[in-house]
């Protein structure tokens, strides 16, 4: 049900967050143009702290998070419930290089700058040519290591609550890239993932290290389960 603040604390962050992402975005395609590498970056990560900063004062939206990202090589994996955790990544994570929807990077300019980034297409048929030509463009951007791989393993939106499985991709993406693996749950949907945004606490939690080289069921099974952490318990049924 939508309360009463709700309505105009939405449309304030929504013009707020996309009135000065247009001068933001703009300069960051001037800086792509003039060929300003850490510049374009540094408005890049300025865009997604602009977004965490009006969830906060404009929504009443706080973020919390709980565990930590290692030191090192190593490839998070995202549960994906509303757009927060996508624009928050850049925020979340050091210079996260991210997989993403081959679609997104065939947007004019805007999949040039998420090319620049450091963004990696995600064909919907992955075949085994696709995905060696994402690891090699993956261990490319991520320069061997200094830079996170992030993704979102479940492949789109799903509503909080729900558990769906892991997307196939993923086992081939953890046997290859031959990465520990970090998973992050995250419960945004029920306050961001609607039109009139509700304020609250938005919490991420980081998972233990998953080493690389387990077998594939338990590989998944462990992402999957601390990637939905954050769900609601399944009430016991009646004896």
């Amino acid at each position: 049900m939508t309360r009463l603040f709700d309505i105009p604390r939405s449309l304030a962050f929504y013009a707020a967050f996309y009135g000065g992402s247009v001068p933001i975005v703009l300069t960051s395609v001037v800086l792509l143009l003039l060929g300003s590498e850490r510049r374009f970056r540094s408005a890049v990560h300025a865009w997604s702290g602009w977004h965490r900063f009006c969830a906060r004062w404009l929504l009443g939206q706080q973020v919390r998070i709980e565990g930590a990202l290692p030191e090192g090589p190593v490839l998070v994996a995202v549960k994906h419930e509303s757009f927060f955790e996508a624009i928050d990544l850049p925020t979340l994570l050091p210079l996260p290089v991210v997989f993403a929807k081959a679609e997104l990077l065939r947007i004019p300019l805007w999949g040039l700058a998420g090319g620049r980034y450091g963004l990696v297409a995600v064909e919907r048929e992955q075949g085994a040519k696709a995905l060696r030509r994402m690891i090699g463009a993956a261990r490319e951007r991520s320069g061997n290591g200094a830079r996170p791989l992030a993704i979102f393993p479940e492949g789109t939106r799903v509503p909080h609550g729900t558990a769906p499985e892991l997307k196939s991709g993923f086992a081939g993406l953890y046997k290859l890239l031959d990465l520990p693996v970090v998973a992050v749950a995250v419960d945004s949907g029920p306050l961001y993932h609607r039109l009139w945004k509700r304020p609250g606490t938005i919490t991420y939690r980081f998972s233990e290290v998953i080493p690389d080289g387990l077998p594939r069921h338990e590989a998944e099974e462990r992402v999957h389960g601390a990637m939905n952490a954050l769900n609601p318990p399944i009430p016991a049924e009646p004896a």
